[in-house]
């Protein structure tokens, strides 16, 4: 009655394996995720000009800022809040 087959100890065999592989992979992906995340908490770059923080003002530092000297006029000011 309760005789197994060769051929059914090897399916759970498998079985057996492929589960642990993807409990595995599983948690391989939870390791790399968790570091990656550990890794970039809180880095935000922005694409400010260096030494503006300083100025007294907005027009101060939009004047001292050497990529846009060319670019400012001093007739059309816009200011984005």
């Amino acid at each position: 009655g309760d005789i197994e087959s060769p051929t059914a100890a090897a399916d759970v065999a498998v079985i057996g394996g492929v589960i642990a592989a993807v409990v595995f992979v599983l948690i391989c992906l939870l390791v790399v995720m968790v570091r990656y995340m550990y890794r970039h908490k809180g880095t935000y770059h922005t694409n400010e000009a260096k030494g503006t923080e300083f100025a007294e003002s907005a027009d101060a530092a939009l004047k001292n800022d050497p990529t846009l000297q060319e670019a400012v006029d001093e007739s059309k000011k816009e200011y984005f809040i």
